[in-house]
């Protein structure tokens, strides 16, 4: 059956509308060739990801219809080392005419200093932004009033599981913290990692500790502002379970890559993954026999704690080079990686919620998809990454490398946290 979804973020009815995108005429003869560049974090001939082969296809369609006129070469790198590269380039004076970026505090590094440019105009004309499910989806891509980015995708933190091996060890999917551990300990005790995940890249260990503070019932608002300081008793109490979940990760969790945490999930040596629905694409890619056995559920609830129905959520969103020579090219490239083929596929294969008001066949898409959607659809509200919520890049850098050091036993939760604080007084933020 067709399905239209609403934008996770704001319930309203919209208006549907379609993208039209003329084929380009050929350039006249002898006419010059405008080329741009594209930064992306994944090999686009390599990935498994049925994201990445999205993207790839994207690319392919762009250069083949504008042969001749246009014409964008990918620039990759991988997810660790993309933003040490990006600003490499940036420094350099050679900052690609598109490039990928998460909002928030990290699209700041490049709206304030004036190397990504508004897009308020592009959107405006030919009726494109109307094409977007709503104005809420620009909520994080948006400063003083302009839009600097444009989204490509939504994406949901949940807790991925091997339903064959919940049932093999008599699990139950927990609805309470208390709940993951015992299920946790039965899955050990059946012979079987619990959980899977990368300590060694900060942000996936980091998007555990941000659920956990959220359901502790963190005010990161009042945390950001001083109002209240980050060692408190919710803060250490969210960094003692971290530590506590821990002992479940698998003995390797230090030293795997977020890819690595991923394959021991659908290659079934783990139970467990809390990661973004992202990796729906991935797995599916992979592994699609995995799928049927793949369940998904909300990250659980803290008795006595916060609100259980929050969801971490985000965006994989394009910028646009204030200095590229080639805007018109720029702006045709980021409207097919929003065009509906593109928004299609990101459900139907991807396992991501589009942006725009295309219509997708539900049955196609991924079985995760469903769970994904119940869950948004239950959900009371959302928040960000916490790395990409606090005062700045650097505090959410800052944040990401105390919590490895809390699981690599290093700082106890109350020093951690209290070095967060530091850091806060010791940058002008207190």
């Amino acid at each position: 059956m067709k399905k239209r979804w609403l934008s996770v973020l704001l319930s309203a009815a919209m208006v549907a509308g379609t993208l039209t995108m003329a084929v380009p005429a050929q350039a006249e003869e002898g006419g010059e060739v405008q080329e741009i560049t594209w930064m992306f974090w994944d090999d686009l001939e390599a990935s498994e990801d049925n994201i990445t082969k999205g993207f790839a296809d994207v690319i392919d369609r762009f250069n083949t219809d504008y042969e001749g006129v246009y014409h964008v070469t990918p620039i990759t790198t991988t997810l660790e080392e993309y933003y040490t590269q990006l600003n490499a380039l940036v420094d350099a004076g050679q900052t690609p005419d598109v490039f990928i970026v998460s909002p928030g505090p990290n699209l700041d590094d490049y709206v304030l200093p004036g190397v990504a440019a508004p897009l308020d105009e592009y959107l405006e004309a030919d009726g494109w932004k109307d094409t977007f499910s709503s104005d809420a989806v620009f909520a994080q891509q948006t400063y003083d009033g302009k839009i600097y980015a444009v989204p490509l995708n939504i994406a949901a933190a949940c807790v991925f599981y091997n339903k064959e091996i919940f049932e093999e060890a008599g699990a139950e999917v927990p609805t309470t913290y208390d709940e993951l551990l015992e299920t946790c300990q039965k899955i050990k005790d059946a012979g079987y990692t619990p959980i899977t995940i990368s300590a060694g890249t900060a942000w996936c260990l980091s998007m555990l500790a941000g659920y956990l503070c959220d359901r502790e019932g963190v005010d990161l608002d009042a945390v950001n502002s001083g109002e209240e300081s980050w060692n408190n008793e919710k803060t250490v109490a969210a960094g003692e379970k971290l530590l506590e979940l821990s002992q479940y990760f698998q003995e390797t969790a230090a030293g795997d890559s977020n890819d690595d945490a991923t394959a021991a999930l659908y290659f079934e040596e783990a139970a467990i993954l809390i990661q973004g629905s992202w990796a729906i694409g991935q797995m599916n890619g992979a592994n699609p026999d995995f799928e049927e056995k793949c369940g998904v559920f909300q990250f659980p609830a803290i008795e006595g704690g916060n609100d259980p129905n929050r969801v971490i959520a985000k965006s994989d969103s394009l910028a646009m080079s204030s200095t590229t020579a080639s805007p018109e090219a720029c702006v045709a490239l980021m409207k097919y990686f929003t065009d509906d083929e593109a928004q299609r596929y990101t459900a139907e294969v991807g396992g991501k919620i589009p942006v725009t008001n295309v219509e997708y066949d539900a049955d196609a898409a991924p079985a995760q998809l469903a769970d994904v959607m119940d869950i948004f659809n239950n959900a009371t509200g959302t928040f960000g990454f916490y790395n990409e919520s606090l005062v700045s890049s650097d505090a959410g850098s800052y944040f990401d490398n105390q919590m490895v050091k809390i699981f690599q036993k290093e700082l106890t939760p109350e020093e951690a946290f209290q070095a967060v604080e530091d850091w806060y007084a010791e940058n002008g933020y207190r």
